[in-house]
């Protein structure tokens, strides 16, 4: 047996096997499934119009937001919630759809709204005031539905366990 006909064969059955896997993984990555994490749901009303939202539950969810999504359906975002009124900051790393935010109180009240570009997924969008809550929607929501500044968004989140709301220190 030449041995180097034997190592080429070999190396050609790995190099198959790994290029398998790697279209495997980049398929996985790309299909929009790599934050494929199950989010509670829950109805937001903006002035009188209806948003059903992911509730980002935990830090997971926090971290990963609505990143690697290529669509998010009309009427509906995420919302995320904090332990304890202070600045945040979002960007747009790995994030697809061109997304508005709002930043809001303790009770509902928008303080800022910002459009956020995916083609500069470095730019941080970071509220001017301590804030409890931030809202993503689609790019656009918020002025063809007629929301500003001062209007408030209404939710109710379960005081349950279930309802995880992380401070500063992940916890």
């Amino acid at each position: 047996m030449n041995l180097s006909v034997y190592s080429c064969s070999w190396f050609r059955k790995y190099f198959t096997v790994f290029k398998c896997c790697n279209l495997l993984l980049l398929v996985h990555i790309n299909s929009g499934q790599a934050c494929p994490l199950e989010n509670k749901h829950i109805e937001i009303t903006v002035n009188g119009h209806a948003l059903v939202t992911e509730f980002a539950a935990n830090l997971d969810s926090h971290m990963c937001g609505l990143a690697f999504r290529h669509i998010l359906p009309a009427d509906q975002g995420m919302l995320f919630a904090y332990a304890q009124d202070q600045i945040i900051g979002f960007w747009m790393k790995n994030t697809f759809i061109p997304l508005s935010i709002a930043f809001l109180d303790v009770d509902g009240e928008i303080l800022e709204i910002h459009n956020m570009d995916p083609n500069d997924p470095t730019h941080r969008y970071i509220s001017r005031l301590p804030v409890r809550y931030a809202l993503e929607v689609n790019q656009g929501w918020f002025d063809k539905n007629g929301v500003v500044i001062g209007d408030r968004a209404v939710f109710d989140l379960d005081a349950g366990p279930e309802v995880f709301r992380y401070d500063r220190a992940g916890k």
